[in-house]
């Protein structure tokens, strides 16, 4: 948000000679970001003056509209001639008042001015929209000064547009919507430099009466509890926003439109009530506020035709919806350029709907921020009072006697808050009186609770500390967010200083370093990465039919999903079931922007729901849930394993000068399996790797892998339905395993190295293809006995001499004994063992014997 000086030192008391940098302190201090304080003095440099458009030639045979026109700038280009300025803008008129920048200004962002030939003509200068000053984001024309301008050609410009001002722009964080308003600011500044405030909104203003402004129908009480509206007939159409208003708006970063919405959004900026004016003669019968039946349609102000759902509320008339509630108006009840009866409307909305209807429709309009932070109940009445007294003062016309207020506004409820809480909670000892004087400056009404045998309760301010423990504070109307005890102890907490609040590190206590899980998981994405993988992380949410886009079978149980109760992005609220569709998200941006050989990995977790575990408990922030509200709190919630995935694609070893690549396969996926799981201290020989079929992996091409003949997770090369489906590249290979499946790693002891030769032998098996080939090897390391070190299969041969079905596997063996230099004959009769181990298991023969 964005708010001079001057303005706000119309509700508070700000000192004379307050510097820019204790201002924004004074701001931190309560807890408000600024983003910027800026001096709008010192922006521009040279000469900005005030200028009157006294010719306008329209040049023609350009790409745009362009016009060369004489304007008087009085004598301050030193000469006291007209002054000749080429301009693309079309909205000002010959006689009208502009601000002009001669040559040797210097706009913001170092844009120096000079005198130059352009399209045709000599441009000494430039007339200057607001953006081009930076006092606001509208760059459609040029600045047009109001009539009622006092200053004459060649008077300094700074004064009439505002910049003569200092400029705070505030980031105003979800939980302070009050703060979003010239009001909320004003008040929190009182507290903090402790100076006296003046209320805009203390102003007397007449309730409902009996006959309203306008029939209307509020059917959804929930949805807006509140719904005021006022009548202005009679206004004159061609009235102009006074410049004072219109140079307040633009500073804001508001765009002047017309008199009746100008004032709706000079209101909202000043009391922080969203506001709609509408054209009474395009109003076709009376008003009905309600939910939008699913398929309704409603053209915006902002020109776009949108599709409605039954959450969304609507305001109609015979017609049908002419407003998206809360949210933007309708184009057809809009305020035009003929409207001469104005009906001003001012409601009360439910923060949660405007929320979730702004993100539905991508309408994140000024009012929709204020609503959905909450916006006092207790201003319609008065916002409608100032916005008629604006408008007649302005635009003449009547103002109807009639006044439409239709209240069901609950009133609030008080909260019970502890005195000592606050001093509990933050370690400063405040004073039960230092406790209800913070308290009423927020604006809490603060009684004394009931809360001891024989207390009187109904003891109002400091009178209420003094004979009770417990305070029953009731928040104002403006601050929606106070709700809780502990919301109450941050008021006292920010409004007494936060550089009260001691920094006192705790004692930490004893360590033990890592945990079991911790250090699996270092070490798994360490080993990962030392093979050439990239780790990323993904966003967990993924689309409703990614199910499908995988293959997976109606059955499987990653079909189910948990979907997010309000999700970032329609497209995806559903939870992830598996790593793999993220991953594979990832893998195909980085193809796309040209990245070909790709190998990454992700260890998170993935959600599993548990049917039928119904709701979770209510749990309030008074206290420590307990171990029974804990356990069924934990039983809804959805399980949530973690798991590691390896996505390839592309070359595993680079094509260069020294021969050609290896492309990674389904292999490289298995090897990237058993990799983790020896990264996670399981020993290879309980580790097994057999044939399998699984979504979303190719039949023929899909490994398990298992640990103590538990399957623990699959690798292989994705099928090619998956491939083109979801746009990857040919072969695209994966692997996927579940960390918390595994066994605890065993204590391994240090190996026995010795010092004595090894005997190698190579042996060549011919077996049966649907063989694997790790069973083989585990045939003959049981085979050969201890003499056997090591064994590793380098080589698969197939060919029509071996036979149909029928595949030659060759293995390295590697004997060594401990103690002494092994005979030859001992080598091979170890080997003959293995031989034999495998042929009695699998018919397996000696290639070539």
């Amino acid at each position: 948000m964005r708010v001079s000086v001057s303005w706000l030192r119309e509700h508070v008391d700000l000192p004379a000679d307050l510097p820019a940098g204790d201002l924004e302190q004074a701001l931190v201090d309560l807890g408000i970001e600024v983003d910027s304080v800026v001096d709008l003095r010192e922006t521009v440099t040279g000469p900005l003056v005030v200028g009157e458009v006294l010719e306008i030639e329209e040049l023609t045979g350009f790409k745009k509209p362009i016009r060369f026109c004489r304007v008087d700038v009085g004598a301050a280009n030193g000469t006291g001639e007209p002054q000749e300025i080429v301009c693309g803008a079309r909205n000002f008129a010959q006689g009208d008042r502009v601000v002009v920048i001669l040559p040797g200004g210097v706009l913001p962002g170092d844009f120096h001015i000079g005198a130059r030939k352009t399209y045709g003509r000599n441009s000494n200068g430039m007339i200057c929209s607001a953006k081009e000053l930076g006092l606001g984001d509208d760059h459609s024309g040029i600045i047009v000064l109001p009539e009622d301008t006092q200053a004459k050609p060649g008077d300094d410009a700074r004064p009439v547009v505002g910049l003569d001002d200092v400029l705070v722009e505030l980031e105003i964080t979800p939980d302070r919507g009050y703060a979003l308003s010239v009001r909320g600011i004003a008040r929190e500044l009182s507290h903090a430099l402790g100076v006296p405030f003046r209320d805009p909104a203390d102003i007397p203003a007449p309730g409902g009466t009996a006959e309203p402004a306008y029939p209307v129908d509020v059917r959804d009480t929930v949805g807006c509890d509140r719904f005021a509206a006022r009548m202005v007939r009679g206004v004159d159409p061609t009235a102009q926003t006074p410049g004072w208003m219109a140079r307040r708006l633009s500073v804001a970063g508001v765009r002047s439109i017309s008199l009746p919405v100008d004032i709706t959004n000079y209101l909202m900026l000043e009391l922080g009530q969203p506001m709609h004016a509408f054209d009474a003669d395009r109003v076709s019968g009376p008003l009905v506020v309600r939910r939008a039946e699913p398929g309704e349609k409603l053209t915006t102000l902002d020109g776009v035709t949108r599709t409605l759902v039954a959450e969304d509320m609507v305001i109609c008339d015979d017609t049908g919806p002419i407003s998206l509630a809360a949210v933007m108006g309708g184009e057809t009840s809009e305020v035009v350029a003929s409207t001469t009866d104005v009906l001003f409307e001012a409601a009360h909305w439910d923060p949660a709907m405007v929320g979730r209807t702004a993100r539905r429709h991508k309408l994140f309009s000024e009012a929709a921020k204020r609503w959905e932070r909450g916006v006092d109940p207790a201003l319609p009445l008065v916002a409608l009072e100032k916005a008629v007294r604006l408008l007649t003062e302005h635009a003449g016309g009547t103002v109807g006697p009639e006044i439409l207020d239709l209240d069901h506004v609950r009133p609030r409820t008080p909260v019970a808050l502890p005195v000592d809480l606050p001093s509990r909670r933050v370690g400063v000892a405040y004073r039960p009186e230092r406790v209800v004087e913070l308290l009423e400056q927020v604006g809490c009404a603060v009684t004394r609770g009931a809360d001891r045998l024989g207390d009187d309760p109904g003891e109002t301010g400091v009178a209420a500390v003094a004979g009770g423990d417990v305070l029953s504070v009731t928040p104002p109307t403006w601050r929606p967010d106070l709700t809780d005890p502990a919301d109450l102890v941050e008021e006292v907490v920010r409004l007494d200083g936060y550089d009260r609040v001691p920094s006192v590190l705790p004692t930490a206590p004893p360590g033990r370093g890592l945990t079991a899980s911790q250090q699996r998981r270092r070490a798994v994405a360490r080993s990962l990465a030392e093979r050439g993988h990239v780790e990323v992380l993904a966003h967990p949410f993924v689309a409703a039919d990614l199910a499908d886009h995988l293959g997976l079978p109606a059955d499987d149980p990653r079909r189910p999903a948990v979907r997010v109760a309000n999700p970032l992005s329609e497209e995806e609220p559903l939870l992830r079931t598996t790593l793999l569709g993220p991953l594979l998200g990832i893998l195909k941006r980085n193809v796309g922007r040209g990245q070909r050989d790709v190998a990454i990995y992700e260890i998170g977790v993935v959600f599993h729901p548990r049917p039928g575990a119904g709701a979770p408990p209510a749990m309030g922030v008074d206290r420590r849930p307990t171990d029974e509200e804990f356990a069924r709190a934990d039983a809804v919630v959805p399980d949530q394993p973690r798991h590691v995935a390896v996505v390839l694609t592309g070359e595993m070893e680079p094509t260069g000068w020294w021969g050609a690549g290896r492309a990674a396969g389904w292999a490289d996926a298995v090897e990237a399996g058993r990799t983790v799981l020896a990264a996670a201290g399981i020993p290879a020989d309980r580790v097994t790797v057999r044939a399998a079929e699984r979504a979303p992996w190719h039949p023929g091409r899909c490994a398990e892998l298992l640990v103590d003949g538990t399957v623990v997770g699959y690798a292989g090369e994705l099928h090619p339905t998956v491939v083109a489906t979801l746009e990857l590249p040919r072969r695209t290979s994966a692997m996927e395993l579940n960390l918390d499946a595994l066994p605890e790693a065993p204590v391994v002891s240090g190996p026995a190295v010795s010092t004595f030769p090894p005997a190698l032998i190579d042996v060549a098996l011919v077996v049966d293809e649907s063989v694997p080939a790790a069973e083989v090897e585990r045939a003959l390391a049981e085979g050969a006995g201890p003499l056997l070190e090591d064994v590793r299969l380098f080589d698969v041969y197939a060919s029509e001499q071996l036979g149909a079905g029928r595949r030659s596997l060759a293995y390295k063996l590697t004997f060594r004994a401990p103690d002494r230099t092994l005979a030859g004959e001992e080598a091979v009769a170890a080997r003959d063992a293995a031989v034999a181990e495998a042929a009695r298991r699998f018919g397996a023969t000696l290639r070539g014997a």
